[in-house]
């Protein structure tokens, strides 16, 4: 196979292994990237693509910048962390639900060979090694970039059902933690609700089976008894509402990741594949020890 037709496998290559690391089989995620990085570099070796085209070089170059990299990822979510209006951003609930087995084994084999390993090596390897042979420099790098964001579709529709604050935040670039200003929070939990308006951050995300809104309901959950008032199935507006906020977030999502992507070819240019790969796992691993951190804060906050 020749040029463009060997970057078309390469692409169904990926899409089957996305809906797989995605939807079928996560917890397999390690085994499948494994094989579709062996395929894909398979198709490479087929094609007379080189190691040096594919970025198995400059090793050393590519630890120290990863390495100091990864330093200030580290710095940079410790300082989100440590700022209130920031720390919500790092409440991921697929993060908080693992158990410290389960966290660890994400951090350790799911990030770096489940997600990382083929990543890099399909979209800073092997997808620009072939490109290169028919297209420009620059075509090379935007197609492989926008590629890795349309990649990441499938995690962005998973992290909208994981973190809730993102999803807002993406919806109208608002504040995603609550106003805790004196004007608002000396009034008390209910204050909101006496003024006509709704107090969402006291009220669990649970089915009404109560005939009465009293304390604790969920104004727009569905009413098992099937009265109208309190416990009305949410309306079409709304519906439309949460599925415009969860288009932002996944156009959004899909526009920053394919431009980290064009931030990591750079790095690439400059250390290999590994600079790039340990700013990756840097990104994704911290992210779970950070959900529990600002999850610890925040109820030593409360107590």
């Amino acid at each position: 196979m020749a040029g463009l037709k060997a970057v078309a496998v390469c692409c169904g290559v990926l899409a089957g292994a996305n809906v797989m690391n995605n939807v079928v089989a996560k917890r397999w995620a390690p085994a499948t990237s494994a094989l579709a990085t062996g395929a894909l570099l398979g198709i490479a070796l087929r094609e007379g693509v080189r190691g040096e085209e594919l970025g198995f070089e400059r090793w050393k170059e590519g630890a120290a910048l990863g390495g100091g990299l990864a330093v200030a990822v580290a710095v940079t979510y410790a300082a989100g962390i440590g700022l209130p209006r920031t720390r919500s951003l790092f409440r991921d609930e697929r993060a908080l639900a693992l158990s410290r087995s389960r966290l660890l084994e994400e951090a350790l084999l799911q990030v770096p060979v489940g997600t990382v390993m083929l990543e890099e090596v399909a979209f800073r390897g092997v997808l620009p090694a072939l490109l290169s042979r028919t297209t420009r420099a620059r075509t090379t790098a935007a197609i492989s970039s926008a590629l890795f964001g349309l990649w990441h579709i499938l995690p962005a529709l998973d992290m909208a059902r994981a973190n809730p604050s993102l999803t807002r935040l993406a919806a109208a670039g608002l504040d995603p933690t609550p106003d805790l200003s004196p004007s608002n929070a000396d009034r008390g939990p209910h204050a909101s609700r006496a003024e006509g308006k709704e107090d969402w951050t006291h009220v669990p995300n649970a089915v009404n089976d109560s005939r009465d809104q009293g304390e604790g309901q969920v104004p727009n959950a569905v009413n098992v008894d099937g009265e109208e008032g309190a416990g009305q199935i949410p309306s079409t507006a709304d519906e439309g509402k949460s599925r415009a906020d969860l288009a932002r977030l996944v156009i959004g999502t899909v526009v920053a990741t394919a431009m980290v992507g064009g931030l990591f070819l750079g790095l690439r240019r400059r250390g290999g594949l590994l600079a790039p790969a340990l700013v990756h796992i840097a990104t994704n691993s911290f992210g779970y020890a950070a959900a529990r951190l600002a999850r610890r804060i925040d109820a030593r906050s409360e107590s």
